[in-house]
């Protein structure tokens, strides 16, 4: 199945809610543009792909009452700033605004609704793309390791959960095992939020061969020799190569660089913001601090539930994200191939 789509034209957008998961498979509705932007914020969807994507279908419910003027404009700027760090949101909702120009009425209701479509459609092709490349490359590293399983390391979740379809670092691990090629992957768990469950809940569910670690065993895990490749995704990659992913992303890169391991960032080329010339003017988000004293499992009654897990007057910071300098990343899997850091300038709209 995908992570979000319409039945009716869109009318309504239908989502399946990943803050539930991997407890719970629950689909969402969305029928106003300030209901998904909602789901946005509460991380309901995520991953930058699928936040784009979101971005988009929450502008097509933006102009379905045909609003004008200042009013639309506002609710784009809604939409764009729900979350900061990934630019696919941004991208999404600037492409739709730029469609939009000069259509009133049904005519911009319908182009709207189209463009959505044709966004996600582009996403599950891009993430395509990218697993085949992703999978030449794997088959590579799999054929000078022969006897055993390619070992796998990611952070965070950048499955078909993170996107429409496929995936940015794990399409390339799903295109192997369909392919015969075996690998094992270790999933960081990626506090606080947890997102690496969702890894290992997609990988099971699809019979790839998958293990759950704690985020600090990334390092014991490469000394070890049991990591022979790290693939993550990325919220947005300037147009040096720096690239911001899920916080703790920059430590498994300097481990995987202590190691001697590659270390490979998959995204598609919406995620590249070729306006910003190094890493260090991506803005970071700021989470609540909540997500540190609270976790959500499963009691032994079988109910899923929130607990605290530091008192309520603990201060915490928790930066959603950090930036792995380019210098630490080995490639990026594009939809346009595998390239160096240095070759993303080459691709720079004109």
């Amino acid at each position: 199945m995908r992570t979000i789509w319409t039945e009716d034209g869109g009318n309504s957008v239908l989502y399946i809610d990943q803050t539930l998961l991997p407890y719970e498979l629950r689909i969402r509705t969305a029928r106003s543009w300030e209901r998904l932007v909602q789901a946005i914020e509460r991380m309901e969807v995520r991953g930058a792909p699928l936040i784009g994507v979101s971005g988009a279908w929450a502008a097509a419910l933006a102009v379905a009452d045909d609003p004008s003027g200042d009013e639309l404009r506002r609710r784009l700027e809604a939409i764009a700033s729900a979350r900061p760090t990934a630019v696919n949101l941004q991208w999404a909702v600037k492409r739709m605004s730029a469609r939009l120009s000069g259509l009133e009425g049904q005519e911009r209701i319908r182009c709207a609704r189209s463009e959505a479509a044709r966004m996600a459609e582009e996403d599950v092709a891009a993430n395509r793309s990218i697993g085949r490349n992703a999978a030449r490359l794997l088959r590579a590293l799999s054929e000078a390791r022969p006897g055993r399983p390619l070992q796998i390391l990611t952070h965070c979740n950048a499955g078909w959960l993170a996107t429409v379809d496929y995936g940015t670092a794990l399409s390339g691990v799903y295109q192997c095992s369909a392919d015969g090629i075996p690998v094992h992957v270790w999933a960081d768990e990626t506090r606080p939020r947890l997102q690496g469950l969702l890894t290992e809940w997609e990988l099971r569910m699809a019979g790839v061969p998958v293990t759950l670690v704690a985020d600090n065993a990334g390092g014991y895990l490469m000394q070890r020799d049991l990591v022979d490749v790290v693939i993550v995704g990325a919220d947005r990659i300037a147009a040096n190569g720096d690239a911001a992913n899920k916080i703790g992303t920059y430590l498994k890169a300097l481990a995987a660089r202590e190691s001697g391991v590659p270390f490979y960032v998959a995204a598609p080329f919406s995620t590249i913001d070729f306006s910003l010339s190094r890493g260090s003017g991506i803005p970071i988000e700021k989470r609540p601090g909540g997500e540190l004293r609270e976790i959500r499992g499963v009691c032994r009654s079988g109910s899923v539930s929130t607990l605290r897990i530091a008192p309520q007057q603990t201060d915490a910071f928790n930066p959603g994200f950090d930036v792995t300098p380019a210098e630490l990343v080995t490639g990026f899997i594009t939809e346009k191939g595998v390239l160096l850091p240095s070759e993303l300038l080459k691709w720079r709209p004109q």
